[in-house]
């Protein structure tokens, strides 16, 4: 399905006041090598003209995405001091979205066209063209602008907004068993969150770890230096998690000795219980006592919080996660999301963003990590290739090594390696999670040894159609389907949000899905505004997608044991809607509650510590304003969110990723 043209903001600009000493003189040419999941899928290259009174870069990028082509080209043109002049880009920025934009300037004038819209604005002091993430030689010129012209705090983008940079220190790296010293820069506006930035001591764009247009993480690398990309996508992991400390101000959590949650209802995930007007006390990062106001004696100095009127839940579990930057962290717990299960990373991202977070230098959920394997078929994602049974055994024991808790197949993995890897990981005590891969069907992956299966498309793939697409669930076909996952104890992660993102008309009012959609950062808005479709091609996928909804209770009611699960989507508050669809599909509000609560710590053999709110389990609570089980949309009225014992203020917490007051 097409989506629309992201809505990605041109800038404009003007010469500036203030001007600092000239830089080097940039090269003629340069190519970066662009990467998703640490592979390298596409390259950058831009070819520099030079004249007395214009410098013209001419750019084309270009990478493969899992067998689809997203091809760009630019073309920028500068003064010899980097006053900008013109800007013209038009292809891909990701798999579901395209550009045709281009903006001129000239006497205080901007002339800006987007698609076939054409503006004109007046151009202020101090501003830049650029169109978004890519192309990468953009970023470069933006930061040499900036560096011209005094480093400026902020710098005013056309037509609306503005861009902050910063220079954020030095990483010293080895190569080629000599030091090298990158400068490292932060730039915050272009896209959601921090962009990571380095040039080497000459001013040459070294490395930009950002995020593509459909907000997976992309890193672009010089090409003499592409060694260096796993030591830095590592760094930046650490370095964006130390920036949320900065821009705190303070601690980002409080713990005290004694916290105590005074006077709200306790919802018992268990029995389906409320329990009103209960005390909660919590010491050390564990629940120490429970019971009713008056009963429980609460020790002196102790901090209390007042909760008449609201409802302690358990911690929330989005079981398909990917922690693509760390502004995901605070994201997820100011929706009360205390545990994520990462379904793919790079291994030096993860790992390193697990690590910030575990020791106190980082703020996020508690991160289960599922380790992607892929095969060299058609469609490959990510380094961590198995095309032989020995590489599949060394893939797997990896994973183990570096405490990961599960295995996540993809798509381009054979038949008989599905099989090797699976045999591996039970060995090693690790289930296994996934795609079904090309080849395979929804038998032929449990069979082989899956024990939970992603996205309910694939369970979809083996059901009885309707003439319109939609499901049969009474014929004879899709009722053996039922059986085979109840009587295989098959996980299934519907991740029913996806689907309705990319299968909304565009025309439709997105704050059906997402009532905060203002508060997003304005780089998300811009994402998920334009996807989607027009309304004649989604109508085709309509009957499907009501059928996918219907299909969430039908496997429920036939014992078929479902996790909640969002694939990204709105950073989040996307669990909310989770479970708002299975509300929807027929769950009650407490058994779409329990898909992200106690059914998916069980899943992952964590329910002694997790998954419910009882005396010697993981301080994991979330406090909402009114009754989840008689609206489950209350569950976005978040109040304080406790993980491991610390509370967190979600308002600060969406603060620091972003959002807007």
């Amino acid at each position: 399905m097409k989506l629309c043209p992201l809505l990605l903001a041109l800038l404009g600009g003007a010469p500036a006041l203030a001007q600092t000493p000239a830089l080097p003189a940039p090269a003629d040419s340069g190519t970066y090598v662009l990467h998703k999941f640490e592979q390298p899928i596409g390259k950058e290259t831009y070819r520099l003209t030079r004249t007395a009174q214009t410098l013209t870069y001419d750019v084309a990028f270009r990478f493969v995405d899992r067998g689809s082509p997203v091809p760009l080209r630019a073309r920028l043109q500068v003064t010899p001091t980097y006053e900008p002049l013109r800007l013209a880009v038009k292809g891909r920025t990701s798999r579901m979205s395209t550009i045709n934009d281009s903006i001129e300037i000239g006497k205080g004038q901007a002339y800006v066209r987007v698609d076939d819209k054409v503006t004109t604005t007046a151009v202020g002091p101090l501003s830049f063209p650029v169109a978004g993430y890519a192309p990468g030689t953009g970023q470069l010129l933006l930061l040499r602008y900036w560096q011209q012209h005094g480093r400026p705090a902020s710098l005013p983008t056309l037509p609306t907004g503005a861009v902050q940079i910063s220079r954020d220190g030095q990483d010293t790296l080895t190569f080629q068993n000599q030091p090298l010293v990158l400068e490292r820069y932060v730039i915050k506006g272009l896209v959601w969150g921090n962009e990571l930035l380095w040039t080497d001591q000459q001013g040459r764009l070294m490395c930009i770890i950002t995020n593509d247009a459909e907000g997976d993480k992309l890193e672009m690398m010089w090409q003499p230096y592409e060694s260096l990309l796993p030591t830095l996508i590592g760094r930046a992991a650490a370095h964006g998690m130390r920036l949320f400390t900065a821009e705190a101000g303070s601690k980002a959590a409080t713990q005290s000795k004694v916290l105590a949650i005074s006077g709200g209802a306790v919802l018992d995930v268990l029995t389906g219980k409320r329990l009103p007007n209960q005390v909660v006390l919590i010491e050390n990062g564990k629940i120490t006592k429970i019971g009713a106001v008056g009963k429980v004696k609460v020790p002196p100095g102790a901090e209390v919080i007042q909760a008449a009127g609201q409802t302690l839940v358990p911690g929330l579990w989005d079981m398909h996660a990917h922690f693509q930057q760390a502004e995901w962290g605070p994201a997820y717990l100011a929706a009360g999301v205390t545990t994520v299960r990462d379904c793919g990373n790079e291994f030096s991202y993860i790992n390193a963003i697990q690590r910030a977070i575990d020791t106190g230098r980082g703020v996020g959920p508690r991160i289960l990590k599922a380790g992607l394997i892929d095969g060299s078929g058609q469609r490959p994602l990510g380094i961590v290739r198995a095309d032989t049974p020995a590489e599949a055994v060394q893939a797997v024991q990896q994973y183990k090594a570096n405490g990961f808790a599960q295995i996540k197949l993809y798509s381009s993995l054979k038949p008989e390696i599905v099989r090797a890897i699976c045999a591996e990981a039970h060995r090693q005590g690790l289930t296994v999670t996934g795609h079904i891969p090309d080849g395979m069907n929804l038998y032929q992956g449990v069979r082989a040894g899956m024990d939970q299966v992603n996205h309910l498309p694939y369970v979809g793939s083996v059901l009885k159609r309707n003439p319109d697409r939609s499901y049969n669930f009474t014929d004879t076909t899709s009722l053996r389907a039922f059986r085979f996952l109840k009587e295989s104890h098959t996980v299934i992660d519907p991740t029913l949000g996806v689907y309705e993102i990319i299968g909304r008309s565009t025309q439709d009012d997105i704050t059906q899905l997402e009532p905060a959609f203002a508060k997003l950062p304005p780089p998300l808005q811009a994402l998920f505004i334009s996807m989607g479709g027009d309304p004649k091609e989604v109508a085709g996928f309509r009957p499907q997608y009501n059928s996918l909804v219907q299909l969430v209770k039908v496997l429920y009611d036939q014992g078929v044991t479902i996790v909640a699960g969002t694939d990204m989507g709105f950073p989040g508050t996307s669990l909310d809607r989770e479970l708002e669809l299975y509300v929807q599909a027929g769950l009650t509000p407490l058994q779409a509650l329990q898909t992200a609560t106690i059914t998916p710590a069980r899943v992952m053999k964590q329910d002694k510590q997790s998954g419910s709110i009882e005396v010697g389990k993981q301080a994991d609570l979330v406090l909402v304003d009114g009754n989840p089980l008689e609206k489950i949309q209350n569950l976005r009225r978040v109040k304080l969110v406790v993980k491991d014992g610390r509370a967190y203020d979600p308002a600060r917490m969406r603060t620091l990723a972003g959002y807007q007051p």
